[in-house]
């Protein structure tokens, strides 16, 4: 059930939500300035900060059973950063009120806005405050579900307000309004595209074969009028995608090039392309993986559910922009059939690749990814991936990393995921990098080795990118949590597919 959110330009007097919710700053109870709800409420709340038992940091909450004072039975104060919030800190916020509500099982919530919040700031217009706190909101409540014979349906509010303080609506209280309908607007719709990709990446392999993947791919774009086309193994063969058909033929599930158009400028000549890594499950081919942990390479296609809903994201809000969104997927697996290391691949624009680790199939599929991208017209390119370990290790599970050949596009994508409370960070590509990828046997080796490995994976899928202005990012670290982290929950988190959204809208 989708959460309805409102913004309700009425006083607060007589409130009768399951749960009212305060924001409190700590400067606000050391100087005695804290009004809320009502002054019983207020008093509770300050003597709990005197004995120590509150302190206001940002997100701790405290819920409070109103007896009666109010017509809602509980308040809950959650903390918030002094002075002017940002949209990051107003996204935690929003995560930090759904899991209050959650706590509650309250079917119905007002969110009290102080007149700074709720009229805007420099750092963070009243739109961009309305679509923090909605996809704070959504995302904090939406997790993996397990498929057991008795499973609990998750909790969801049904009804979301958020009420200006009362007497402090500013003058222009009907554009404040507007602002913050079009900002939930757009919040629910980039929530809705999070939590469609944490669902297909949190999918068994088992459930989610390329050919599954590419159904969902058919459903939503039928569902949004895009045209989509899937190219099978015989289609892809007959356009010369042998690095595709290279990753995917160990598998009894054979491979799927997939792809979507959005054409919201017609007479721009201009093209996004969007290419997401679809691998369903990677064991690592024969150069296999080890046994502990492969169970999340479930998230290997983390980069394709990205794309996709950062495409369901573009679909309900129609900007005036061109998109050709590309999915090469394939199942890596080892076989009689599977890639060996040192076999020599032909890839779609006639580069060949020398395969010295079939674990790092990836950037071979997006090899054919970006080439047929750019066979459909696509003037700047853009791949997501869960493609190396390497990555982790030097950014661990905060920040995405970022290699490309074009500084002026890389500095718009970091700027979108700043937008996006989605970190990023670039990534050196000086050319002795390049050298670490040549081969003796073929045009390039699909390895430069250990040191390096995200920036020389990166520069692999680089020399498919004919010059185009080209970013990469690498979600390896990113795209899967093992602990839940704010508004990010356990497992797929939906990594990009904001900030992709941002940065085309």
């Amino acid at each position: 059930m989708a959460t309805a959110f409102t913004y309700n330009l009425s006083k607060q007097d007589g409130l009768s939500p399951d749960l009212v919710i305060r924001f409190v700053q700590k400067e606000q109870l050391e100087a005695g300035q804290f009004e809320s709800v009502h002054p019983q409420l207020d008093e509770a709340l300050k003597g709990l900060y005197a004995r120590g038992a509150f302190h206001a940091k940002p997100q701790e909450t405290v819920i409070l059973p109103t007896l009666g004072v109010i017509q809602a039975p509980y308040a809950a104060f959650i903390g918030l950063e002094a002075g002017d919030a940002s949209a990051d800190e107003l996204r935690s916020a929003g995560a930090a009120a759904a899991k209050a509500a959650a706590r509650l099982k309250a079917a119905s919530v007002s969110v009290l806005l102080a007149d700074g919040i709720a009229a805007g700031t420099e750092s963070c217009s009243a739109v961009h405050a309305a679509q923090a706190f909605t996809e704070g909101f959504v995302l904090a409540l939406h997790g993996r579900q397990a498929d057991r014979k008795a499973a609990a349906e998750p909790f969801s509010a049904a009804q979301v307000e958020f009420v200006p303080d009362a007497g402090a609506a500013p003058d222009s209280a009907e554009a404040t309004a507007a602002a913050w309908k079009s900002g939930i607007a757009r919040g629910a719709a980039f929530a809705a595209g999070v939590c469609f990709a944490r669902d297909l990446t949190n999918r068994p392999g088992n459930l989610l074969t390329p050919e599954a993947l590419a159904e969902e791919a058919e459903q939503l774009s039928q569902q949004y009028e895009l045209e989509c086309e899937v190219l099978d193994e015989w289609s892809a063969a007959e356009q010369g995608m042998g690095a595709l058909l290279g990753v995917g033929q160990g598998s009894v599930n054979p491979p799927r090039m997939i792809v979507i158009h959005y054409n919201g400028a017609p007479d721009d000549e201009e093209k996004w392309g969007l290419i997401g890594k679809g691998i369903t499950f990677d064991t690592g081919g024969i150069s296999l993986k080890k046994a502990p942990g492969m169970e999340e390479m479930i998230s290997d296609m983390g980069g394709a559910a990205a794309v996709l809903g950062a495409m369901r994201i573009i679909a309900e809000l129609r900007p005036a922009v061109n998109v050709v969104a590309v999915i090469p997927s394939a199942e890596n697996m080892p076989s009689d059939r599977a890639l060996k290391p040192g076999d020599v691949i032909t890839s779609m624009n006639g580069l060949t690749i020398e395969v010295v680790n079939t674990d790092a199939e990836g950037r071979l599929v997006l090899a054919d990814g970006l080439t047929t991208a750019i066979r459909r017209g696509a003037t700047r390119l853009i791949d997501v991936a869960t493609l190396t370990g390497a990555v982790g290790v030097a950014l661990g599970d905060l920040v995405t990393g970022a290699v490309s050949n074009n500084s002026m596009l890389q500095e718009q994508v970091i700027a979108a995921g700043m937008r996006s409370g989605e970190r990023i960070w670039p990534f050196p590509t000086d050319p002795g990098y390049r050298k670490l990828l040549h081969s003796d046997a073929a045009d390039l080796k699909n390895s430069g080795g250990r040191h390096a490995g995200t920036i020389t994976g990166g520069l692999f899928i680089g020399a498919f990118a004919e010059d185009l202005p080209w970013v990469h990012l690498d979600i390896a670290g990113t795209a899967w949590l093992n602990k839940e982290r704010g508004w990010e929950p356990k497992g797929a988190t939906g990594v990009m597919a904001r900030t992709l959204a941002e940065l085309l809208l």
